[in-house]
């Protein structure tokens, strides 16, 4: 800047000297007479003249230096301005090179869950029943860690106890052979055992998942689950939550003790469709049915006990729609239906046992409507009505009438309907 001045100045002078040169020659450089006193007008003219050059070399000056700053300052912009350019391209690249790091992480990952996908499916068809329990641990392990892939993981698992299956014949594995047997025989027992332990760990780890609290990463809330046509030949499914997706049972065979009590049935739709219970217990005692539909529809009550003993009917629909009772027990003891719709429509009671004996209906409307009772035993015995609807209308009774108690004035309650009122 200093330079630029100085430059400047010296030639704003050279100028102003070539100029005052310039005009004595055009005037033919006339002769200066110096008077012997100079008068005050005079002085006056040469300072305004002294005055002028200085400032008109002063404002050239000023000229250069804020021309100077001018530029300067655009310069300034300039390499901000590439500065940030340049920091830009840099996080550009920093994000680029992010993104590819994570699409590697990312097909590192996949690439990973798929070989222990792979490994674990390979254990699970392992013809040694210590090497499929632990392919059973290694799924529901995957299922856990891998969000993405959790519905295949549990499809897998329900798969498995799809698979054909024939229960051992006792609960004890000496007496469960018998004495004339072959080895041959006591050595398929003997399998059949290992696979029982091995399926009733998929339905331990399956319920374990259940009870977890929605928010937790690890439950499978929510979730399909398909046991369709699988055989239940034991397992314990106490105090799980179905609170959503799609719990398919249909066509499955309940032959041995299997507990669903204290579940709670909130959402969804859990289908026993067709089911067939036919020997050993099944329990939904204490069980919350609380929204979603629950359905039975067209499941056989051969033989057993299936247990609804104080169960809580809130909201949503519980149905046994044509479902056929014949020769099983099924209990309904101090339960409680205080909302909700509760369905035998169509079902037929031919033997066995149906018992609501204490039970409790305060706001629920249960339809026996167009059911058949053609033998065994069906009763009311004790149950209180105080509010909803128990509709008998259009039941078909061709053997012994369900079960009441006997009412003042021989009148039943108004929320009960009975056959040919």
């Amino acid at each position: 800047m200093r330079r630029s001045v100085t430059l400047v100045v010296g030639a704003a002078v050279s100028v102003v000297g070539v100029l005052v040169a310039a005009a004595l020659w055009y005037s033919g450089w006339p002769t200066i007479r110096r008077d012997s006193t100079i008068t005050a007008a005079t002085l006056f003219d040469l300072l305004k003249l002294v005055f002028s050059v200085v400032a008109g070399v002063g404002g050239v000056a000023a000229l250069v230096v804020a021309y100077r700053r001018q530029r300067v300052a655009e310069h300034a912009n300039l390499l901000a301005e590439f500065a940030h350019a340049l920091a830009r391209s840099a996080d550009l690249r920093a994000e680029a090179a992010e993104y590819r790091a994570k699409i590697e992480t990312d097909r590192n990952g996949v690439r990973l869950f798929n070989e222990r996908f792979a490994k674990a499916s390979e254990q699970l068809g392992s013809d040694k029943a210590a090497v499929r329990l632990a392919g059973v641990y290694a799924m529901a392990g995957l299922a856990d860690d891998w969000q993405e892939g959790r519905q295949t993981c549990i499809d897998v698992l329900c798969a498995y106890l799809r698979m054909p299956y024939t229960p051992p014949i006792g609960s004890d594995s000496t007496a469960s052979v018998d004495v004339a047997a072959t080895r041959e025989d006591a050595q398929e027992e003997r399998l059949a055992r290992e696979e029982q332990e091995v399926r009733h760990t998929v339905i331990r780890l399956i319920s374990a998942h259940l009870r977890l609290d929605e928010g937790e990463l690890t439950s499978w809330r929510g979730l399909n689950l398909d046991f369709t046509g699988a055989v239940f030949d034991g397992g314990d499914f106490l105090d799980v939550t179905f609170s959503g997706g799609r719990v398919s049972f249909d066509r499955a065979t309940f032959c041995g003790s299997v507990s669903f009590a204290g579940a709670t049935f909130s959402g969804g739709a859990v289908t026993f469709y067709g089911a067939s219970f036919s020997r050993g217990r099944v329990h939904f005692s204490e069980a919350a049915f609380s929204g979603g539909n629950v359905s039975f529809d067209r499941a056989t009550f051969s033989g057993g006990q299936v247990f609804f003993a104080e169960v809580s009917v809130s909201s949503g629909r519980l149905a046994f729609e044509e479902a056929t009772f014949s020769g099983g027990e099924l209990y309904f003891n101090a339960s409680t239906f205080s909302g909700g719709n509760v369905s035998f429509f169509g079902a037929n009671f031919d033997s066995g046992k149906v018992e609501f004996g204490s039970a409790t209906f305060s706001g629920a409307e249960v339809n026996f409507m167009w059911a058949t009772f053609s033998g065994g035993r069906v009763s009311f015995r004790n149950a209180t009505y105080s509010g909803g609807l128990v509709d008998l209308v259009g039941v078909e009774v061709n053997a012994a009438p369900p079960l009441f108690d006997s009412w003042p004035e021989g009148l039943p309650p108004e929320s009960l309907h009975l056959p040919g009122k």
